[in-house]
């Protein structure tokens, strides 16, 4: 838990301010921005069968030491870049490395906590976002020098986490025996998982609207407050932290309470889809004065921030039951390299679409879109609860020939 808090604090220092350097100082066109985040986002959770398998056969420790190694080398990087390549180059490191980290945290923690998964995994988005809600903060004060300075400072975070997991982090397997299958039949079996498969893409919806926090609300605060943009986007992700560490464990509570994982799922998917109406509303300054214009950005920003705490427990919960408790890292590394490939096209087209509908004076049609695909996303959850497939027993059965 504490290990999260340092990955996120480091990186949340740096990438809310990622997507205004490069379409200010850098002078990127906003397809250009879409594409820096998503070959990062696409480098991570693309990339996340390699770590994945690598976390079940090498354990947990390995891969995550590494993959903080090398997310210092690409915030390096991208205190020198200057050039679009060497910001991709930079982007991609950065997205590996994550790729590297998260599966083995995740299947780490998974292990450890037993039955009770959907409780830790819910005390595990709060130190998750408590690093979300203090980052950009630091970050925001190191943005009075420049983004280098930052980029430096996230680079030094993660080398003093490198030197500290790996004396403090204690070894965790994710078996004793040693692996007696190749790489290929280890994948092969994650991909015969047709419900484990099915629920993967339908949650990339949920993946591209959840990340509009970082590319589509920093972009959209960069025209309400051009001189005061990092000012905006710091508070966009403290209303996302406060909202999340203080109403994770209620909202999870609440949820289990009263429906199942995956009514619970849809749910969330309806409030992240939700979230976009009030910049729909007053998608600019103009319709209803700069303040009210504010106020959309951050209600979208706290209406994210609940359901994505909505989601979060049941979707990680309901991955590991689908993979049946083995090669959890794995079936991590399947989900997000599909969620990762959904993520890249969903930047590219957001970005392209923000600029057209920006050039055709129907900057609500973005938002409009986006919930469009949220509303979708639910639907698509619903029917795969309807059908049994998110129920490990069942989707079983529904797999099996008449």
């Amino acid at each position: 838990m504490i290990n999260q808090f340092g990955i996120n604090l480091g990186f949340y220092m740096l990438m809310p301010y990622l997507a205004g350097y490069l379409a200010g100082p850098l002078g990127l066109a906003a397809w250009a921005v879409g594409m820096v985040l998503g070959v990062r986002n696409f480098s991570q959770q693309g990339m996340f069968i390699v770590g994945g398998t690598l976390a079940d056969r090498l354990g947990y420790k390995p891969l995550i030491v590494a993959g903080c190694l090398l997310r210092t080398g690409g915030f390096g990087l991208l205190v020198v870049a200057e050039s679009l390549p060497m910001v991709l180059i930079a982007s991609a490191a950065t997205g590996f490395a994550g790729a590297l980290f998260n599966p083995a945290v995740r299947a780490y923690l998974a292990a450890d906590s037993g039955e009770r998964r959907v409780e830790a995994f819910a005390v595990f988005n709060i130190f998750y976002q408590a690093g979300i809600l203090a980052g950009p903060l630091v970050g925001l004060a190191l943005m009075m020098f420049d983004f280098r300075t930052t980029a430096a400072a996230a680079a030094v975070v993660f080398a003093l986490l490198t030197i500290a997991q790996l004396f403090a982090l204690p070894q965790h397997s994710a078996a004793d025996e040693p692996k007696k299958t190749s790489v290929l039949d280890d994948w092969r079996a994650v991909a015969a998982n047709r419900s484990f498969l099915l629920f993967a893409v339908a949650m990339v919806g949920c993946y591209v609207l959840s990340f509009q926090v970082y590319l589509a609300l920093p972009l959209h605060a960069a025209i309400l407050a051009p001189d005061a943009q990092s000012v905006l986007v710091a508070a966009i992700f403290v209303v996302s932290g406060v909202i999340a560490v203080g109403g994770q464990l209620r909202i999870t509570r609440i949820l289990r309470a009263r429906w199942s994982p995956g009514r619970s799922l849809m749910i969330g998917m309806l409030v992240l889809a939700a979230a976009f109406a009030p910049l729909a509303v007053i998608p600019t300054p103009e319709r209803f004065g700069l303040a009210a214009a504010v106020i959309a950005i951050l209600a979208a920003a706290a209406l994210l921030a609940v359901g994505s705490a909505a989601v979060f427990p049941f979707e990680m919960d309901t991955v590991v039951s689908l993979s049946r408790n083995r090669l959890v890292a794995t079936h991590y590394g399947f989900y997000n390299t599909i969620v990762g490939v959904g993520i890249l096209v969903g930047n590219l087209a957001t970005g392209a679409l923000m600029q057209t509908a920006r050039d055709a004076g129907a900057p609500e049609l973005i938002w409009i879109t986006l919930g469009l695909i949220g509303g979708l996303t639910a639907l698509a959850l619903f029917y795969l609860d309807r059908s049994g497939r998110l129920r490990p027993v069942a989707a079983e059965i529904a797999a099996e020939p008449d």
